[in-house]
């Protein structure tokens, strides 16, 4: 509120009394309007938070004598009202001879000079603040186990949430039936105060009185301890994105706790819990899979059928003389990214030895063994260990 706004309000007018009532009266007033008008009786109404606010702003000077003396002393001086340019001859356009323009700072004198210490602040620029700041609901957190399936192609499921809300006994004041909070002495209702100073920049920070509400609750309520906050429970339907990692953080915009004086609300962060598959696996993007072949396909080569997640199976060509343990790269064919893109499934071999072999497979191993005889696959390995002793 500006040093002319302050001016021309009529602050006696806003709460209903006369110039000469008493603090009683006064304070009376106030509480009658603000519990009529008070925003969390009227979600969504803007001309009641208006209101609240003008009641606020009036209760904050006409509540202490000094700022009452000072209001009172300078409406007495300029009139009362809104200031008005005179008329006829000679009037210029301004008040008793003075151009308005150069009282509210478009000239070489301004009306904070002239009352440097209004609001015990000084300057023509200065804007105390007597409505309580918007504060951003809490964010809420909660957990979700989705099977492995689930969470590469993205799923949608019901959540269940406690968080906190207005108290229904006091609707979000934190003041006990019949009584209303009043605003903070320290931050004049802003929920912040300066802390100190940095590169020519006062850095504020939440007020230590009021916890950064921007009210003080004299006489709490018995319901929410002054805190003015509830707990709800809801329902809300959560989109989890496909290809989520296990133990990954999702962030919900806006469908956390509401917040506070028009504030936005928190979001919901959904920890998410990946169960394991019997077949597939995940390493980043991509899908793992173990599969295995027989000693004749890993030697000479051909193509096998590999499954999927979700689709059909695909032919995947094993070179000849794969050995066990490579890893073959399917294109495509793994978990999706943020970006809509697709990783690969790795293929990684196993070679099967068969624990029982009949005579014919037990003949023909011998011819390959027979073959294959001079070479010593272990001759490389054993003169490494030698040399390294």
């Amino acid at each position: 509120m500006s040093t002319k706004d302050w001016l021309e309000k009529d602050f006696y007018a806003i709460l209903g009394v006369s110039k000469d009532a008493s603090a009683d009266e006064i304070k009376k007033s106030y509480r009658k309007l603000a519990r009529a008008h008070h925003p969390d009786s009227h979600p969504g109404d803007k001309n009641a938070e208006q209101k609240f606010k003008e009641i606020s702003e009036a209760y904050s000077v006409l509540s202490v004598p000094d700022k009452r003396k000072e209001y009172d002393e300078a409406r007495s001086l300029f009139g009362r009202g809104p200031f008005r340019a005179r008329t006829g001859a000679g009037a210029g356009g301004g008040f008793g001879g003075a151009n308005l323009g150069d009282l509210f700072g478009q000239g070489s004198t301004n009306l904070g000079d002239l009352f440097g210490g209004l609001f015990g602040q000084g300057g023509g620029n200065t804007r105390v603040r007597t409505t309580t700041a918007a504060r951003r609901g809490a964010d809420v957190e909660t957990e979700v186990t989705l099977t492995f399936a689930d969470a590469m192609s993205g799923t949608t499921v019901p959540l269940t949430l406690t968080s906190d809300t207005a108290c229904p006994t006091c609707h979000g004041t934190g003041a006990k039936q019949g009584s209303l909070p009043r605003l903070c002495p320290v931050c004049e209702g802003t929920g912040m105060e300066p802390s100190g100073r940095s590169g020519g920049f006062t850095i504020a920070e939440p007020c230590k009185e009021c916890l950064g509400r921007g009210l003080v609750v004299d006489d709490p309520c018995p319901t929410c301890h002054g805190s003015g906050r509830g707990r709800s429970s809801k329902t809300v339907r959560a989109r989890i994105p496909a290809g989520v990692d296990d133990g990954q953080l999702v962030r919900l915009r806006g469908k956390g706790a509401p917040g506070e004086n028009g504030g936005r609300a928190g979001d919901l962060l959904v920890r998410v819990h990946v169960g394991a598959h019997r077949v597939f696996g995940k390493k980043g993007a991509n899908l793992t899979i173990d599969v295995p072949v027989t000693f004749a396909e890993a030697a000479l080569g051909g193509e096998i059928q590999v499954p999927t997640l979700g689709g059909r199976p695909i032919g995947v060509k094993v070179p000849a003389g794969t050995p066990n343990g490579r890893v073959l790269r399917v294109r495509g064919k793994g978990a999706r990214r943020a970006d809509g893109t697709t990783g690969d499934l790795l293929v990684t071999i196993k070679v099967v030895v068969p624990d029982k072999l009949d005579d014919q497979a037990r003949e023909a191993l011998s011819k390959y063994a027979d073959a294959t005889d001079g070479k010593d696959v272990r001759a490389k390995l054993l003169r490494d260990a030698a040399s390294s002793n």
